[in-house]
């Protein structure tokens, strides 16, 4: 049951305002012992020519109690308290029939979404950075995938570009060939580096890389071959991070799979009146819009990255016909999406409103600032590999005996790592802390995981449940603030879709796990003499179970069953 919308109706059977304005002003009081929903009065007030306090009382008077516990005033406010007993039956039983598909809808079935997200630049490490780009992509594809839409994940690869001319110059130097086969990346990251090293001595290397481009550009048979076998040596090392982290795509299409897509944007731009030119280079003016310039093609007549954003755009849209698309890049890109739209906005396609940038912040580590160029990077796997070996090490002191502790430790340290990424409002930077990551206590990924182990413990002790079960008798606090929580998942599902904010669900399912350990902490479950109880509070820990699990799925980690 939808008790949101059961208030909603109870209410408009008593005044005269749409239904949905009235489930928009039903607010959750900040306190259960004021309520389960909240009704403020204060815009019948016109209306009824009534203090907001009045009409509140005599709403209550009216009101259809029917399903609630009670009904009460609070000054302006009609505070509603459901019916504990029905609530905690609905939703477990509702949570146990449909079980990986709880919290799942059809509601957006028809509609399509495209996901821009990961996008490493070739021949460079995946390093930290990228994962925050890769966990909020995932998520996102996966918990818009779970209300009904068709996701399309691409992978806008940074395979283009004058680095390429400059790889090519350091590849002819200086590449040790064994190692770049052994350690691809690690191999082309260090002949980079050195280039820039040796640039600063002899500039005339700078215009050498840009010739290398150049002739790329023109498709030179042996830069193309270099350029290549970069790319598919990348490729390779990036899609083991990819099996790593569970992660997939449905297209790798990159900057340099719009490079014969541009002349045709540009073509369009200017016959539509639009561009202009600024300092030889060809524009398109958005000042009325408060916003710079757009630059469509350099003063020597190259593209950009707003050419080839736009004639992906376009593809995009002709390909899959998308109804939204989103762009899950760094927060400092905002104005140059805002750009991107707004041109493709002035050439008449509307459907750049349904584009959206998704930013997020800075990954950061004490004392330690990031530059590819200098060499000071943070390689992804060794980021996982680091959390995995430093999980094995807590597992080892806490329970040594465990079975399969390598295969629990690699779910636990990788899923730390991203429960960190998605843990809080994605805007806001990450200050990597071991020690807060990897604790089995407080808001991290081992304490989630962990609490759905102590559950699946506790199932696997009880056994299967058989006998009668008596849902009145779950009527404390700790039980009824639990079964609330897990009857929510959906609505946290939906706020989470529209803010496009992975964070949602991940405090979401924070708070299942709190809450499930007051209840576990608070009551005895397997030493009951009351049958028809123990059997109900068993039923309550496998909901939980389900919904913890279904939730860290949408975040893309793994659950563990025995830790």
């Amino acid at each position: 049951m939808d008790y949101k919308k059961l208030v909603a109706e109870r209410i408009k059977e008593n005044v005269d305002l749409d239904i949905s304005f009235i489930e928009k002003l039903i607010e959750i009081p900040p306190k259960p012992e004021m309520g389960d929903f909240a009704f403020p009065c204060f815009q019948l007030a016109k209306t009824f020519r009534k203090a907001p306090n009045l009409i509140a009382e005599e709403l209550k008077e009216k009101m259809n109690k029917e399903g609630f516990e009670k009904v009460e005033t609070k000054g302006p406010y009609l505070n509603f308290f459901l019916d504990k007993e029905d609530l905690i039956k609905t939703t477990i039983e509702q949570i146990l029939e449909e079980k990986e598909a709880y919290g799942s809808s059809d509601m957006f079935k028809g509609k399509t979404a495209v996901l821009d997200y990961s996008a490493p630049n070739i021949a460079k490490p995946f390093h930290v950075g990228h994962l925050f780009s890769t966990s909020i992509g995932n998520a996102l594809y996966k918990i818009l995938s779970f209300q009904g839409y068709k996701c399309v994940g691409v992978n806008h690869l940074g395979d283009w570009g004058t680095q390429f001319g400059k790889l090519i110059s350091a590849y002819r130097r200086w590449v040790d060939e064994e190692a770049l086969e052994k350690e691809p990346i690690k191999e082309l990251l260090r002949i980079y580096v050195k280039f820039h090293e040796e640039a600063e001595k002899d500039p005339s290397l700078e215009e050498e890389a840009r010739a290398n481009f150049k002739k790329l550009e023109d498709g030179s048979k042996e830069e193309t071959e270099l350029w290549t076998r970069f790319k598919d040596l990348s490729l390779k090392e990036f899609n083991k991070v990819y099996d790593e982290l569970g992660v997939n795509f449905d297209s790798f299409a990159g900057e340099s799979f719009y490079n014969d897509k541009m002349d045709a944007v540009v073509d369009e731009i200017d016959k539509k009146g639009l561009l202009t030119d600024s300092n030889g280079a060809k524009v398109v003016m958005l000042e009325d819009y408060n916003i710079p310039p757009c630059i469509i093609k350099k003063s020597d007549g190259a593209t950009i990255y707003a050419t080839r954003d736009l004639a992906a755009a376009m593809y995009r849209k002709k390909t899959y016909d998308f109804d939204k698309c989103i762009y899950v890049v760094g927060t400092p890109q905002a104005l140059h999406f805002k750009q991107v739209f707004t041109t493709l906005k002035l050439m008449g396609h509307d459907w750049a409103d349904n584009c959206k940038h998704v930013g997020f912040g800075l990954v950061k580590f004490a004392n330690k600032k990031l530059s590819t160029r200098k060499g000071e990077v943070i390689f992804l796997e060794d980021l996982l590999n680091q959390s995995v070996e430093e999980t094995l090490k807590i597992i080892n002191e806490k329970n040594e005996k465990l079975e399969n502790k390598e295969e629990v430790a690699k779910k636990v340290g990788i899923g730390a790592v991203i429960f960190t990424y998605l843990k809080n409002n994605r805007e806001r930077d990450i200050v990597f802390d071991w020690n807060e990551m990897l604790s089995f206590d407080g808001e991290t990924g081992p304490y989630v995981q962990y609490s759905y182990a102590r559950g699946k413990s506790i199932l696997r002790k009880a056994g299967e449940v058989t006998g009668a079960i008596d849902y009145s008798k779950l009527n404390s606090k700790e039980e009824f603030e639990l079964a609330k929580l897990l009857k929510g998942f959906k609505e946290a599902i939906l706020a989470s879709i529209d803010k496009l904010e992975p964070s949602i669900v991940t405090r979401y399912v924070i708070e299942v796990a709190k809450a499930f350990n007051k209840f576990y902490n608070a009551h005895n479950i397997m030493n009951l003499s009351d049958e028809e109880m123990k059997n109900g509070r068993l039923k309550l820990v496998e909901a939980t179970c389900n919904v913890i699990k279904n939730a860290l799925g949408l975040l893309g980690i793994d659950v563990v069953e025995k830790m």
